[in-house]
């Protein structure tokens, strides 16, 4: 899916508009402040996960703000704090149904002691903004690869999704300047309410490729979609390669925006094909050779193993996430 279609599509009759004008912003920045008050502290397990807790027969109405925001369960509106559904009706994210009970439009979860709003459960929508437990593996894979920055940083998330890449980074290193980029406009919207919460000086760009960002950067971060989706969204698919071609892409184009010294920081998925990680072999044919140090490890050797029931995947021995970090050497 090319720019063009996704600005379609957030403009189409199918796409809900989120936290649109400055009013519905207010409102779930206020809704974040009355969260954190609160000590809400939802994790986000993967897809998987949460569709077998939502089978049970005691998970299919809830009565806690976690119920409402975390497991995206119908609720009745009088067992809820008022204030945060107060919060989210004047933010237009709040769904009350023939029923009588009430549903979000969005979840709130907590990555490294940040909240962040992303999409409701399930994340079918096209232009969806995904958090999940892939994110907490980029957010420790970046908080051990940020040494040595200057001391003002340029940080550019690409892909930024829910901003938890750009928004992590720059908190832990605590003077920078973070743009986040990414090709769906609802992204950039609740990325930019993150950052705004998180006390991190921002700005926001639609970009199709990590080309279409003003640079240079002293450090990129990004997750790329990775998986192999028939229905091509653009938050999942990541194309050829087994779902490896953005990933590799990304990286191409990014170490190119890098500044001398800077640092290029990756967390993604690779299929594992009759022993190959195709993704690895890849970037060794692909990357330049002068001018670039790089470290390549895997963090963990099966994830979303579910997914090896699907017949695009018949000839994936398994899922691996991977870090990949990239130096642009300091010119002589």
């Amino acid at each position: 899916m090319n720019l063009t279609q996704i600005s379609q599509l957030v403009e189409g009759r199918d796409s809900v508009p989120l936290v649109a004008g400055q009013e519905p912003r207010a409102a779930l920045l206020d809704l974040l402040a009355r969260l954190r008050d609160e000590n809400y502290d939802f994790i986000a397990p993967t897809p998987a996960s949460h569709s077998r807790v939502l089978q049970r027969p005691d998970r299919q109405v809830g009565a806690t703000t976690a119920d409402l925001l975390g497991w995206s369960l119908p609720c009745d509106a009088d067992r809820l704090p008022s204030d945060i559904v107060h919060a989210l009706e004047r933010a237009a994210l709040l769904e009350r149904r023939p029923d009588g009970l009430v549903k979000a439009a969005i979840r709130v979860s907590n990555v490294f002691g940040q909240l962040f709003v992303h999409s409701r459960f399930p994340t079918q929508e096209q232009d969806s903004i995904f958090l999940g437990p892939d994110s907490y593996r980029f957010a420790d894979y970046i908080s051990r690869n940020l040494s040595g920055l200057p001391s003002t940083a340029r940080i550019l998330d690409y892909g930024a999704g829910a901003g938890v890449g750009g928004i992590v980074a720059a908190s832990l290193h605590g003077n920078a300047r973070l743009t986040l980029a990414d090709i769906n406009p609802k992204a950039l919207s609740l990325a930019s309410v993150n950052a705004t919460f998180a006390e991190i000086d921002h700005q926001t760009a639609l970009a199709q490729t990590p080309q279409d960002v003003d640079g240079p950067f002293d450090l990129i971060v990004t997750h790329p979609p990775f998986m192999i989706d028939p229905d091509r969204r653009a938050y999942r698919d990541g194309g050829d390669l087994y779902g490896g071609k953005l990933s590799l892409d990304w990286t191409l184009a990014a170490i190119t925006k890098l500044a001398p010294g800077g640092r290029f920081i990756m967390h993604t998925g690779v299929s594992i094909v009759g022993g190959r990680d195709v993704v690895r072999e890849a970037l060794r044919e692909a990357m330049p050779t002068d001018g670039f140090d790089y470290d390549y490890r895997v963090l963990d050797p099966d994830i979303f193993g579910d997914e090896l029931d699907k017949e695009p995947y018949a000839e994936v021995d398994r899922i691996a996430a991977i870090g990949l970090c990239v130096s642009r050497k300091q010119e002589a």
